[in-house]
C-alpha cells in the first residue's frame, strides 16, 4: 500500500518534499532526482530553492520532453526545467538530463536515455504530478507497466489539458518522448503529488483501483516505497483516507517520507 499523506496546500507538501530531498542529498551529495514539469511540482521547487543547499552534484532525469518544438522554445520541458529547477536550485546544467537532448537522432533516443539513467546509478527520488487520464510522465491509457523510455502519441484530452501553456491548441506537439512506466518503477522512491479536486477521480484510481494499464498511476501499487502527498480535494475520493491520515499521525519517530 502507498503511503497517503494529506497537506493543507502545496506549499506544505512542498516543505515535506523538501525535507525527503534534503535527507537524500546529505547522505548521498551526488543523489540522482526525477524531475517533473507542470505545476505540480513547483511547491518543491520554491522550497528547496529557499534552502539554499547545495546541490552541485545533484544529477537530474526529467521525466519527458515534447517532440518537434524548435530549440528554445519556452515550453519545451528542457527549457521549462531550466527556468524552475535548474537555476533556482543552483543545480549543474550538465548535470540535468531532458529525453532527446544527446544531439543524436529521434531513432533509438529513449534507449540512450535508459543507458544513461542506468549509467548514472538509477534513479534515487522521483517526481510524479498525475493527468486527468491517469498518466504519469506522458505514459497514456493502454501503456504497458514494463515500458521503458520511448516516443508516445498525446492523448486529445491530454493535449486539451496542456494548451493553457501554449498560444493554441494547435501548437500543442502530437509525440513526446517519456520515460516509461518500467523506468519509473526502476527509481527507489516515488513521491506522487495532486492538488485539486480535477485530481481527485485519478488519485482514487491510481491508488486504491485496481492495477491496469487503464490508469496508467496505478502502476505504484507495484512499487515498495512510494509516497503519495494530497490536499484534501485530491484525495477527496479516497474510501481509506482516515486510515491514511492515522497512519501519518502515528508513525514512528524514525519514520520519514
Amino acid at each position: 500500500m502507498a503511503e497517503v499523506v494529506f497537506v493543507d496546500s502545496a506549499e506544505h507538501a512542498g516543505e515535506l518534499v523538501a525535507d525527503a530531498i534534503a535527507e537524500l542529498v546529505a547522505a548521498k551529495p551526488d543523489a540522482v532526482l526525477g524531475l517533473a514539469t507542470g505545476s505540480t511540482p513547483l511547491s518543491t521547487y520554491r522550497a528547496l530553492a529557499a534552502r539554499h543547499l547545495p546541490l552541485g552534484s545533484v544529477r537530474g532525469f526529467a521525466l519527458d520532453e515534447y517532440v518537434g518544438l524548435p530549440p528554445g522554445h519556452p515550453q519545451s520541458y528542457r527549457a521549462v526545467i531550466t527556468r524552475e529547477a535548474v537555476v533556482p536550485l543552483g543545480l549543474a546544467p550538465s548535470f540535468v538530463r531532458v529525453p532527446g537532448d544527446d544531439g543524436g537522432p529521434l531513432e533509438g533516443a529513449g534507449e540512450r536515455y535508459e543507458r544513461d539513467i542506468v549509467e548514472a546509478g538509477g534513479v534515487d527520488l522521483q517526481l510524479l504530478g498525475i493527468g486527468s487520464t491517469g498518466h504519469i510522465g506522458f505514459n497514456e491509457p493502454g501503456s504497458s507497466f514494463a515500458s521503458l523510455t520511448r516516443v508516445k502519441t498525446l492523448a486529445a484530452r491530454t493535449r486539451a489539458d496542456n494548451a493553457r501553456f501554449f498560444d493554441s491548441p494547435d501548437d500543442v506537439p502530437v509525440h513526446c518522448l517519456t520515460q516509461g512506466l518500467g523506468t519509473i518503477l526502476r527509481a527507489r522512491h516515488l513521491v506522487l503529488l495532486a492538488f485539486g479536486e480535477s485530481k481527485a477521480a485519478a488519485i482514487a484510481a491510481a491508488v486504491e483501483g485496481p492495477v491496469t494499464s487503464s490508469v496508467p498511476g496505478s502502476a505504484i501499487q507495484l512499487h515498495a516505497h512510494v509516497s503519495v502527498i494530497v490536499d484534501e480535494a485530491a484525495g477527496s475520493q479516497l474510501a481509506n483516507a482516515d486510515y491514511y491520515r492515522a497512519a501519518w499521525a502515528s508513525r514512528l519517530p524514525w519514520e520519514r517520507l
